[in-house]
């Protein structure tokens, strides 16, 4: 299994689109992404301000998933909350091997300090992958955010660059960033 990523550029948004129709049920009841190219220019445009950046996951030529680190703060904090989903087609451990080079590069090159990921509670897989690399249950937060139309409870989990429990992440030196 050869797992990349990059930056998103705008030539993905069709590509992208498409990824997240042919996803809805898996991505169902936890996230809805952009469904058409109005919405994906608009969440692109959110890269702009340097407060997002966001990665697509590779598996060879097929597009496997997206990770985002929103709401990236500098400064004493160097910190960002951290969202991700596959798309369809992607193999088995497409998403630990895409999140852990991504981890390397947040506190690698980036120099963040800490990332936290939301996670609702009967995500089980979004749990399972973040406590398959290192990241640790630091909270509960009732009706965190709202999807579909209702407010979620979101569960806390967070890692940060100095962890011990960051090791797997250590092992990835980045080597399989491209270029974007």
């Amino acid at each position: 299994m050869s797992v990349t990523i990059r930056d998103v550029r705008k030539e993905d948004g069709k590509a992208m689109v498409a990824a997240n129709i042919a996803s809805r049920a898996l991505h169902t009841p936890w996230v809805e992404p952009f469904q058409d190219i109005a919405g994906f220019r608009t969440w692109f445009d959110g890269i702009a301000g340097g407060r997002r950046r966001s990665f697509i996951i590779e598996e060879g030529a097929l597009l496997a998933g997206v990770i985002n680190l929103n709401e990236i703060v500098r400064g004493p904090f160097l910190s960002a909350y951290l969202g991700y989903y596959a798309w369809v087609g992607g193999g088995r451990g497409v998403m630990t091997a895409g999140l852990r080079l991504v981890i390397a590069e947040a506190f690698g090159p980036m120099g963040l300090h800490r990332l936290e990921a939301n996670i609702q509670p009967s995500n089980t897989p979004s749990i399972a992958l973040a406590r398959r690399l290192g990241f640790r249950l630091e909270g509960f937060s009732p009706r965190y955010l709202k999807i579909a139309g209702d407010w979620r409870d979101h569960e806390r989990w967070a890692l940060l660059a100095d962890d011990d429990a960051r090791s797997p992440a250590q092992a990835e030196t980045g080597a399989g960033l491209k270029e974007g």
